[in-house]
C-alpha cells in the first residue's frame, strides 16, 4: 500500500524510553509505504536509529512541561524537513496533550488532527477520567482518590487488597518509577501516597483490583473529526509487563461486538478525536466490561491491528489527513502479537504470583524482529544485554540485601 509521499510525518516521544517497540512500528508502517518518517529520539543508542525505514532522526526535545522550548525545538526540526508542513504524531501521553493544547503554535510548520484541546488532558489524567466515567456513568473499577493518609486507611478496607495504585499523571513521574502498580500490603500503598512530595504525578488514585478471571482488553481505534471511528480493533492481552498491571507483550485480535461498540461509545461520549487506545477488564460478576485507562494517542502494539490488505492506525492517520478516503477494513480476527524483549524478561525473572508463563504459539507479528529491517533487533538485543551486564554488576557491588 502506497501512501501520499508528500505528507512527511514527525514522530514526537517526550519520554525516554530506548526500547519504545510503537515507535519502531511507525517507522516500519509508514516508511514501508513510502512516507518521510522523521523522529525526535535519544541518538545512536536508540534502537529505532537504526531503521532502514527512518528517513532521519532529530535532536531529543525539551520536555512538554516547557512548551515555549519545545515549540522552539519543533520549528526548528520543522525548518529542516522538505515537503511541509509535517504531520504531528504524539507517541504518549504528554506529548498528545501538548499537540491537543498548541497545535495552533505548531501551525503551518505541523499538522494536527483536530481535537478539543481540553479533551487529551481530561482523559489522559487518571483522577479526572475518574470523575469523567461517573458524571457519564462509564463503567469503571470501584476507585478512591486519598487526600489524607487517614482516606488511605479507609480506601484499603474498602477496596480490599492486593489493590491496583496508579499515579494520576504518570507523564509527570521520575524515571524508574511506575505509573501503575499491584499492592499486596498496606503499609506499601501508605509509602506510595507519600512518595506523592516527591514528584508532581499525583494524586495517587487507589482501584479495587477486578480478578483476571474475565480477562484483559484492549481497544485501539482512530476517530475523524466529525467523530465517526474510520478503524478499529478489540484486542485481548494474554500477558502484559508487568503483569496483570502494565502495558501488551502477547496479545490477540479478537471478535468482540460488545466491546467494540462500548469502546467507540465512551470515545464519542468523552469527546475525543484522533487515535486512541483504551484499556479495560472484564468484571465477571456484573458482565460488564471496565475501563481501566484511556490513552489519547497511537498504542505501542497497534501493529496489531493489521488488517489482511496492510492496513493499520497509522496508515490510516496518514490516508485521513492527507485527504485520501479510508478503505473499510477487512479484520484479521486472531492475528497475534509479541513483543520479544519483554517476553524473555518474564520467561528468564523469577516466576510472579499470578503462576507459569502460558506457552505461546508462533507470532504473526513480532515487535523488534522483521526481516527487511535487521538492525533495530541486534541493536535492542545488545542494549538490553549492556542493561542487564550493569543490573548484575549493581547486585553484585552492593551484596544480597539489594532486592
Amino acid at each position: 500500500m502506497r501512501l501520499d509521499s508528500g505528507l512527511p510525518v514527525l514522530l514526537l516521544r517526550t519520554d525516554h524510553n530506548l526500547f519504545h517497540h510503537g515507535t519502531l512500528g511507525v517507522v516500519r508502517s509508514l516508511g514501508r509505504a513510502g512516507v518521510p518518517v522523521h523522529a525526535v529520539l535519544e541518538g545512536r543508542r536508540n534502537p529505532v536509529s537504526r531503521s532502514r525505514h527512518l528517513h532521519r532522526a532529530h535532536p531529543w526535545a525539551p520536555p512538554a512541561q516547557r512548551p515555549s522550548a519545545l515549540l522552539g525545538h519543533l520549528r526548528m526540526i520543522g525548518e529542516r524537513i522538505p515537503g511541509g508542513p509535517a504531520l504531528l504524531l504524539p507517541m504518549d501521553d504528554a506529548g498528545a496533550i501538548f499537540a491537543a493544547e498548541y497545535a495552533d503554535a505548531l501551525a503551518p510548520r505541523f499538522a494536527v488532527p483536530p481535537q478539543d484541546p481540553d479533551v487529551p488532558r481530561r482523559v489522559a489524567d487518571k483522577a479526572r477520567l475518574l470523575a469523567a466515567c461517573e458524571e457519564h456513568d462509564v463503567p469503571a473499577p470501584q476507585a478512591r482518590v486519598p487526600a489524607t493518609p487517614d482516606d488511605v486507611h479507609d480506601a484499603v478496607k474498602a477496596l480490599d487488597l492486593p489493590i491496583i495504585a496508579k499515579w494520576a499523571r504518570p507523564w509527570l513521574l521520575p524515571r524508574g518509577l511506575r505509573s501503575t502498580t499491584l499492592v499486596h500490603d498496606a503499609a506499601d500503598v501508605h509509602r506510595l501516597f507519600a512518595s506523592a512530595a516527591d514528584h508532581d504525578a499525583g494524586p495517587l488514585v487507589l482501584q479495587r483490583r477486578i480478578p483476571p478471571d474475565g480477562g484483559d482488553w484492549f481497544f485501539q481505534g482512530y476517530f475523524d473529526s466529525a467523530g465517526a471511528c474510520l478503524y478499529g480493533g478489540v484486542g485481548r492481552k494474554h500477558l502484559a509487563h508487568p503483569p496483570q498491571a502494565g502495558h501488551t507483550v502477547a496479545g490477540e485480535w479478537v471478535d468482540n461486538p460488545e466491546l467494540y461498540e462500548h469502546a467507540v461509545h465512551i470515545v464519542r461520549t468523552l469527546g475525543c478525536r484522533g487515535l486512541v487506545d483504551l484499556d479495560f477488564r472484564r468484571d465477571t460478576g456484573t458482565g460488564d466490561y471496565r475501563l481501566l485507562d484511556f490513552n489519547p494517542r497511537i498504542g505501542a502494539q497497534f501493529r496489531l491491528f493489521t488488517d489482511a490488505r496492510g492496513l493499520d492506525l497509522a496508515r490510516v492517520l496518514h490516508l485521513d489527513q492527507s485527504g485520501r478516503g479510508v478503505p473499510s477494513a477487512r479484520p484479521a480476527i486472531g492475528r497475534n502479537l509479541l513483543v520479544e524483549n519483554h517476553y524473555l524478561r518474564q520467561a528468564l525473572g523469577p516466576r510472579p504470583r499470578t503462576g507459569a508463563l502460558r506457552p505461546l504459539r508462533a507470532a504473526d507479528e513480532l515487535a523488534w524482529y522483521a526481516g527487511d529491517d535487521l538492525r533495530p533487533f541486534l541493536a535492542m538485543g545488545r542494549q538490553s544485554a549492556l542493561r542487564a551486564a550493569e543490573r548484575l554488576r549493581a547486585a553484585r557491588r552492593d551484596g544480597p540485601s539489594r532486592p
